[in-house]
């Protein structure tokens, strides 16, 4: 495109064709008042203040949506834009409460700015703004407040739920000055389509919107801000944590427009989910069990406890005695350091964490298909793919800010959007197609779309013939894959399969979008080697808004995957069993090292029932929720002759323990995360940590020194440099490179501005290879003993284990229980209402909870998220494995119900 010259205030400058003269002033340097603009939004030059002139053209123009033409010549401050201003100002001060002595936004309001800077003490006008207090609809909820007194009409709120969050539960009422934001029919917030966001309060200029638990607690000028990411999904969202310079806590969150990867949108728990941090039932000091309790302990005392009983394990049943399970929530440092711990101290490999709980599939598959088990894409491209095929991930609810992106463009008819999931998802509403598929059906579907395109001549041939391998065996492999077999295998319409089949190859670019719905089973290696055939034989990898593309559950489970905490590779993904690796590791820490792969999760859990394993340093984790079939993980927790936890909280899991270990929150350390996109991006220090809590790497590291192997860092970057000189893909990342941006990796060396998109020219392992899978059912099905199946999953509100969520009141208010989901018609035959208590029972055990009669799920099937340890989803499901993953088929398996009298 043809720039476009124009002269603004006498300096000549170029732009975009498309961009308006308010961006192109901006992005100079020019500053121009504004209320109504937010450049997420369309313009709707309401407030008026950002109007300019243009030379040879009559009357004030708003800037904010005037385009640019070439030759234009602009002033936007002269004596009649000045007093145009003033007046504008003069007026929305007549219709607002300026009572900022006592405003919460007093330093940060921009109307507040505006009038001092014209100088406005006195209006001159009537004032016309409504009495202050807030309205119907957010009264009772814990999270807004809307004051209308303070609101100025700029529509900002509405139209971000709108355009945005395309939540579309916001509007206004009435006319002239008793215009006011409300919701459809003025029903309470938490009532509406409201999905308590909070971007209508980022968005607003001038504090009518606000977060009731932020009110009175400091003004925004007292208010120290620090960039840090998300501890939440795996978006990785940069957020600001507003903190009382006086009190030392954190007050809210915001997000500034812009920023990478969020662009300054948030979910529910980004804004209203670190009331954790400040708990009082914080740990604040180390614990050790004596006579049946814990107590409290000083540091020296609990550390020598652990190293001593760790060390005599060792000395008396071998180093694979012990095991680690590192975390996915705790920074990249943290996961490095603990691997490390346990291989160069313990003297094992039995180190593993969560990621084998969601991801593993996604490691293993992706790795044999394309050599990189990650992300090909990059988030900001689903805005703009042609076409995205989302299967096994509810992406609104668990990686929200994904999800409004995929919303958007579907919305905005920018794409077309396919979703397989066996529940009717938000992102149902908005696709052209929902193949509503059993659950553990998905290599069926799969290879029935890949059959459809090959029978009809739909396939990428150049593509296959020139970048791939292993293709004619897929092809053997599908041929009697038809949709009318796969019909009745997924329940799904044969037609819907092949309509599906067509949309996707016809695409000039598709994304494939997953996440545990695929790779929580036993086949969940297969369900993503499907998903690579599917996007190999189309040609939709190594391009733009193409490719397969993970969607990692919690806000590091990456990078906790790149730094090695698995049994079989160190960190970049380097075998523990080939010579040379690890032969690079014993020169870089000094001790030899074993090549023999260790075991995974769910394998610790059983050798620690046998005997196998004595001693288990858990950092960050809480199986006791997190696991299949927690009664079984509680005997062998149980069955450990010592048990090391670390952590915030005294969680599930660590009521268990011999010694707990009082760790810092994210909002306490720095640090790195990587987010599901290959970002490594930063963690900052923003709080004070509570009582004698430390980083979890400084403590491992003093216990590697009481055991006999000196550790030590003078802080996180350190340790980040250290990673980036043993895993390749890291070379290039250090702190100084990443404090505004994050990286992508592969990063190699410092020169390397990272790498958005995998695969470009060649895959990582050479050519792509195709994998002839075939289906195979889940490990459990239904029968006459146990006629449903039954399926988990997370609730937009919650996260994970709920030890940090629950512990948040406007998270907490919205879902307080679990509720089982199950399909009218099944109620209607159990004689089971809205509420009712059911009662669920598996062949493992069983638990009571309310029943939510919902069409969300097919007839058969029910749901229950998994974050509620009243009613633990784990106590029912199987721990079968994937044979090449070890990942548990949290997604399937069979259950009776009964209604409770």
């Amino acid at each position: 495109m043809d720039a476009i010259n124009l002269t603004m205030n006498g300096r000549a400058l170029t732009a975009r064709p498309g961009q308006t003269l308010l961006e192109v002033a901006l992005a100079n340097g020019i500053e121009i008042p504004r209320l109504c603009y937010d450049p997420r939004l369309t313009a709707t030059g309401a407030c008026r203040l950002c109007v300019v002139e243009i030379e040879g053209q009559r009357g004030l123009q708003t800037s904010c949506t005037r385009l640019v033409e070439e030759g234009m010549v602009v002033h936007s401050d002269t004596p009649a834009i000045h007093r145009a201003r003033k007046a504008t100002v003069e007026m929305l001060l007549s219709e607002h409460d300026h009572r900022c002595t006592t405003c919460d936004k007093d330093g940060d309001g921009l109307l507040q700015d505006y009038a001092y800077d014209y100088r406005i003490e006195e209006t001159g006008l009537p004032s016309i703004a409504p009495s202050p207090g807030e309205v119907n609809y957010t009264s009772g909820n814990s999270a807004i407040v809307y004051d209308p007194s303070k609101c100025v009409r700029c529509q900002r709120c509405v139209k971000i739920c709108d355009e945005v969050q395309v939540a579309h539960a916001l509007t206004m009422k009435d006319r002239a000055g008793n215009v006011r934001v409300t919701t459809g029919f003025d029903v309470a917030l938490y009532d509406s389509d409201c999905e308590v966001c909070g971007q209508c309060i980022g968005t607003c200029p001038t504090n009518a919107l606000y977060e009731r638990a932020a009110v009175g607690k400091g003004k925004a000028k007292d208010l120290v801000r620090t960039r840090t990411t998300c501890v939440y999904c795996g978006v990785g969202c940069q957020l600001d944590l507003n903190v009382n310079r006086r009190t030392g806590r954190i007050v809210r969150v915001t997000s500034p427009p812009g920023v990478v990867p969020n662009d300054g949108n948030t979910c529910v728990k980004g804004r209203f989910g670190m009331e954790y941090v400040g708990k009082d039932d914080r740990l604040t000091v180390p614990l050790i069990r004596e006579n049946g309790t814990l107590r409290e302990a000083t540091w020296d005392e609990a550390l020598d406890l652990v190293a001593t009983r760790l060390s005599t394990i060792k000395k008396e049943h071998g180093p694979n005695a012990l095991a680690g399970f590192s975390s996915a929530k705790t920074p990249n440092e943290d996961n490095y350091v603990m691997q490390k711990l346990v291989r160069a101290v313990f003297g094992t490999n039995n180190i593993d964490h969560c990621a084998r709980l969601c991801h593993a599939s996604t490691v293993a598959g992706l790795a044999r298909a394309f050599g990189s088990g990650a992300m090909t894409n990059s988030i900001e491209e689903l805005r703009r793919t042609p076409l995205t095929f989302v299967i096994g991930s509810n992406t609104t609810e668990c990686h929200p800010v994904i999800g409004i992106l995929i919303r958007q463009a579907a919305e905005a008819g920018d794409t077309t959007l396919i979703v397989a999931d066996p529940r009717e998802i938000s992102l149902t509403d908005h696709a052209h197609l929902h193949l509503q598929h059993r659950p553990g059906s998905d290599v069926s579907l799969i290879n029935a779309m890949i059959h459809v395109i090959l029978e009809e001549g739909l396939e990428d041939k150049a593509f296959i013939e020139e970048r791939t391998e292993g293709f004619e065996e897929v092809r053997q492999a599908v041929a009697d894959c038809t949709p009318e077999v796969a019909e009745k295998i997924t329940g799904v319409p044969a037609g819907d399969i092949r309509r599906a089949a067509r949309l996707y190859a016809a695409a000039p670019a598709a994304s494939i979008v997953y996440s545990m719905g695929i790779t929580q089973h036993t086949t969940g290696t297969d369900n993503v080697l499907s998903l690579a055939n599917l996007a190999m034989v189309t040609g939709n990898v190594g391009k733009e808004c193409a490719g397969v593309n993970p969607l990692r559950g919690q806000n590091n489970v990456q990078g906790s995957c790149d730094m090695g905490a698995l049994p079989n590779v160190y960190p970049g993904y380097q075998k523990v069993d080939d010579p040379a690796v690890r032969a690079r590791f014993e020169a870089a820490w000094g001790v030899p090292l074993s090549g023999e792969v260790g075991l995974t999760v769910v394998e610790i859990m059983n050798a620690a029932i046998d005997r196998e394993i004595r001693g288990l340093y858990i950092m960050g984790e809480n199986p006791m929720l997190s696991d299949p079939d927690i009664n079984h993980v509680r005997e062998a927790l149980e069955a450990l002759d010592f048990l090391v936890v670390q952590d915030i909280f005294l969680n599930e899991t660590a009521e268990l323990a011999d010694v707990v270990l009082p760790a810092t929150s994210f909002a306490e350390r720095d640090g790195t995360f990587t987010n599901t996109e290959r970002r490594v991006q930063r963690v900052r220090k923003a709080v004070r940590p509570p009582g004698q809590a430390r980083e979890d790497w400084r403590i491992l590291c003093d216990v590697a020194t009481r055991m006999g192997y000196p550790m030590n860092y003078p802080d996180a970057s350190a340790v980040q440099d250290e990673i980036a000189s043993l895993t390749p893909s890291y070379g290039g990342i250090r702190y100084d490179r990443i404090e505004k941006v994050g990286l992508q990796w592969p990063c190699p060396n410092r020169d390397h501005p990272g790498t958005k998109i995998l695969h470009r020219d060649q895959f990582t392992r050479g050519k792509g290879k195709f994998h002839p899978i075939r289906f195979l059912p889940p490990q459990e099905l239904p029968d006459k003993d146990y006629p449903f199946v039954f399926t988990t999953g997370r609730v937009l509100e919650h996260w994970h284990t709920g030890t940090m969520t629950r512990r948040c009141e406007v998270l907490d208010d919205l879902v307080p229980h679990g509720t089982l989901e199950l399909h009218p018609s099944d109620a209607r035959k159990m004689g089971v209402k809205p509420g009712d208590t059911v009662q669920v029972v598996s062949r493992r055990g069983e638990i009571a909870l309310p029943a939510n009669v919902t069409k969300r799920v097919a007839p058969g099937t029910v749901f229950l998220a998994f974050h509620f340890h009243e009613h633990a989803a784990n106590a029912l499901t199987i721990a079968a494995l994937d044979p090449i993953a070890k990942i548990p088929e949290y997604k399937a398996c069979a259950v009776r119900m009964t209604k409770e009298v």
